[in-house]
């Protein structure tokens, strides 16, 4: 660990760089759950049958996964060697280019091949922009900055919603593509971290070295620490949220659970639950105890959604996707977290490429759903994956350093 020199000036916590990034994560949002609000409707308009809807539905998500694995690892390593400001807009200008692309399709393939590009372009806008308001803000106040970014940016989720009812599959990738475009105009406001200028300039220190990431054992457990403890979110929006319908007809609920409420309803309790992580953080002065609490409320949560609504009304089924979302609302904090726990040489890569690691977890997660309910129920798939990203998480949280008010100034 080397410390640099001299102090980094700080921005505000309404500075533009920070409200650029929450508008950034915003239309990130909206075109990341876009898919799966319009997933069935988009795939019928293809003339892809009901029986094929899911495994279809799974080959596109996983698709867009594996972009953003993608996509984590290049814009990760370019933020750290260009610069955060170069990662944020370029990000969004290709995710923006592929989602209005997306409105035009015709072909499964042609959906497929979009979905990875667009998963490669949402890879980068988060793990940006978290570095850039972590570096710019005082550390007193890194928590307050990341609950903001994170509070707007998840009601995206509900705007993707709106947009696709009222609009149709094909007009919301418009929307989400101008969205993202517009956004550029506030390129001109941002300026780039002090942090990254001073270890830019410094031609001894050695920036967006991934591999550097797995030399140093110390440095690569907690690498794959902070992987883990996100996986639980993504294992609640990628399998339980997204899959909704096939398990409303599992648990035998009063009526046809859409897909797109249950994103809505999620993401609601996600605004309330990344700002209540983020606040707590700062009032108990601690990441991991906050991450800790929200894990065992995610845990009961999942507990009720799959054991205890079979019979259920769709109202009680869409209140219990929005307690989910309230538990699982601790992204900010997870992605601050891991922020925290790197130099400026390779943080950009750390807080870019952990967030899509979780996210593209995604594809083993629904390739295990997908062989357990083989053997087993689809709730009983879905019980034993929750189990396993559950026990794996608190574990990785409950060993992992506290970060919270850590001097970020310094390199590995």
């Amino acid at each position: 660990m080397i410390s640099s020199e001299k102090p980094a000036r700080h921005a505000s916590l309404l500075s533009a760089a920070v409200v650029v990034a929450a508008l950034g994560y915003f239309v990130d949002i909206y075109d990341l759950v876009l898919f799966s609000i319009v997933r069935v409707p988009s795939l019928k308009a293809l003339g892809i049958v009901d029986a094929a809807i899911l495994d279809q539905g799974v080959l596109l998500l996983n698709m867009q996964m594996a972009g953003m694995l993608v996509g984590g690892i290049l814009w990760g390593i370019l933020g750290d060697k260009r610069g955060r400001l170069t990662v944020l807009f370029g990000s969004i200008l290709l995710y923006s280019l592929a989602n209005i692309a997306n409105g035009f399709v015709q072909e499964l393939w042609q959906y497929a091949a979009l979905r990875l590009i667009a998963g490669i372009g949402l890879a980068g806008e988060l793990g940006a922009g978290i570095t850039l308001v972590s570096e710019v803000l005082p550390k007193e106040k890194r928590g307050y900055g990341t609950m903001i970014v994170a509070t707007v940016g998840v009601s995206g989720a509900m705007l993707a919603y709106w947009v696709g009812e009222q609009f149709g599959w094909r007009t919301a990738y418009f929307i989400g593509g101008g969205l993202g475009l517009a956004l550029l105009i506030l390129r001109v406001s941002v300026f780039e971290s002090g942090m990254f200028e001073k270890a830019a300039a410094a031609a001894h220190i050695h920036r967006g070295d991934f591999l550097s990431l797995f030399s140093n054992k110390e440095r690569l457990q907690k690498y794959l620490k902070c992987i883990l403890m996100g996986i639980p979110l993504w294992f609640v929006v990628g399998i339980l949220i997204t899959f909704a319908p096939e398990f409303g007809r599992e648990l035998g609920i009063s009526g046809e659970v859409s897909a797109g409420k249950g994103v809505f309803w999620c993401y609601f309790g996600l605004v309330f639950g990344d700002f209540l992580t983020g606040w707590l953080s700062q009032r108990w002065r601690s990441r991991n105890r906050v991450m800790l609490v929200f894990l065992g409320l995610s845990a009961v949560l999942i507990v009720v959604y799959l054991f205890t609504l079979r019979g259920s009304t769709l109202s009680t089924v869409y209140a219990v996707c929005f307690a989910l979302g309230l538990a699982s609302g601790y992204w900010a904090v997870f992605v601050t977290i891991a922020a925290e726990q790197f130099g400026t040489n390779v943080r950009a890569t750390v807080a870019t490429t952990v967030p899509n690691f979780v996210r593209g977890s995604v594809v083993p997660m629904t390739l295990a759903f997908q062989a357990l309910k083989g053997p087993l129920t689809l709730v009983g798939a879905a019980a034993t994956l929750a189990a396993i990203v559950l026990l794996v998480a608190v574990w990785a949280v409950a060993t992992l350093p506290e970060s919270y008010g850590k001097e970020l100034d310094y390199y590995e």
